[in-house]
């Protein structure tokens, strides 16, 4: 049922970074975009499969992770992503298609999810180092999201958001990841 794939399916920051998905995986993956709505149809983004332990340094560097948790630098060196999607858009067919991007993005992660892989949206990329690094044209391609994707390696509670109407994650002290969600009441107007 779609909903359990929806509760598997968190926001993953910790890995076992030695737990491999094949490369047929993530191209498995990156095919069912080509099933999602797209706007006026045009299909502009393109996508790269990073799995080589060398690239998946690279794309690393130039993350920023979990914003809210500021005494935490990313996940350390065994517990990093072992594959990485890189959402692109392709300048000549789109530009922002931000409606696009989460779809497909969201989509990917859903079927991640399926296969008993995790991982985490970031949006948060040192663009122009990761060009460098990929020789992107930033003219003809925009760098719009990386899915840091692996074997999950941390535990992620979904709890009720609180007094504090605060919808900030957080962790515990054992590093529990803890994700305040909104009531159905609250978030239905009418």
């Amino acid at each position: 049922m779609l909903k359990d794939i929806l509760l598997k399916n968190r926001s993953y920051r910790r890995f076992y970074q030695d737990v491999k998905i094949p490369e047929s995986e993530l191209r498995e993956l990156v095919d069912l975009t080509r099933y999602t709505p797209s706007t006026g149809n045009t299909q502009p983004l393109k996508y790269m499969i990073i799995t080589g332990e060398e690239e998946c340094e690279k794309v690393f560097s130039t993350l920023g992770w979990a914003g809210l948790l500021k005494d935490w630098d990313g996940p350390e060196q065994g517990e990093r992503p072992s594959a990485y999607i890189i959402i692109l858009c392709d300048n000549s067919i789109g530009r922002k298609m931000d409606r696009d991007d989460g779809i497909c993005a969201q989509t990917i992660m859903l079927g991640a999810a399926e296969k008993g892989y995790g991982g985490c949206m970031l949006g948060n990329i040192n663009r122009p180092l990761f060009a460098e690094y990929f020789g992107i044209d930033t003219e003809k391609y925009s760098i719009d999201l990386c899915l840091a994707l692996g074997k999950p390696k941390e535990k992620v509670v979904l709890t009720d958001v609180g007094e504090s109407k605060s919808t900030a994650y957080y962790r515990d002290a054992e590093g529990t990841h803890y994700v305040p969600k909104r009531s159905l009441e609250e978030i239905i107007i009418k």
